[in-house]
């Protein structure tokens, strides 16, 4: 019991991680549409700080491992010790969609995040530690690329619409994924825990569609 516990608060405080660089993530990136300039500075502090590349970043990359794994294996330990079956449980009314399907909306933002990283972090690796181009230069300005690779990314309309189906599962995961996490350290208030739970809504629901709109952005902005 205290071993299923103690994985159910690792697994919270890794989505307590996670949340934090999502949010961190969507600043920088909403930056692009107010400042162009102000993006690339932030993306090139970013990605040529020494504490954020070998530090942060080895931490962050463990961090989803981590998530993504201990989410299969709680999920299949739920599965194990269910004595009643989901038809004689009435699942849909002891438990809500999000809560009921987080494994397969996480699974779907594991996914995205495959592409994701094949659309940036790849190429970025490959251009600074194996192309040797820390600068980020773009015709010879240092720090100047980053705006230009994020909107190339958006040209096709496929890809756009694939991002934002992703954001729907995203937002879908931490709908139930927010207020789960409270619950899995042991926070309980009845004075904190309905504002958490309305916070956790409203965070599950504006930083995804965020990305949206970014999104969505870059591409009207090419037509």
């Amino acid at each position: 019991m205290k071993t299923s516990i103690a994985r159910k608060v690792l697994m919270a405080l890794s989505g307590f991680f996670l949340l934090f660089f999502l949010l961190q993530h969507f600043i920088i990136n909403f930056s692009s549409v107010i400042s162009e300039d102000g993006f690339n500075s932030a993306s090139h502090f970013m990605g040529t700080n020494p504490i954020i590349q070998y530090g942060l970043q080895p931490v962050l990359i463990f961090g989803v491992i981590f998530h993504l794994a201990m989410g299969i294996y709680l999920e299949l330990q739920n599965n194990k010790a269910r004595s009643v079956k989901y038809a004689m449980n009435k699942p849909s009314a002891n438990a809500s969609w999000m809560s009921r399907n987080m494994i397969y909306t996480g699974l779907m933002v594991m996914l995205f995040l495959g592409l994701h990283f094949y659309d940036f972090w790849i190429p970025e690796i490959k251009t600074k530690f194996i192309d040797g181009d820390m600068s980020g230069a773009l015709n010879g300005v240092e720090g100047t690329r980053y705006f230009h690779e994020l909107q190339h990314k958006f040209v096709d309309v496929w890809r756009v619409a694939l991002y934002c189906l992703s954001f729907v599962f995203l937002s879908l995961h931490l709908l139930h994924g927010f207020q789960s996490a409270f619950q899995s350290v042991g926070f309980s208030h009845n004075r904190y825990t309905p504002i958490i739970k309305k916070l956790g809504n409203l965070y599950a629901v504006v930083v995804p569609l965020g990305f949206v709109f970014i999104a969505l952005y870059h591409y009207v902005s090419q037509l």
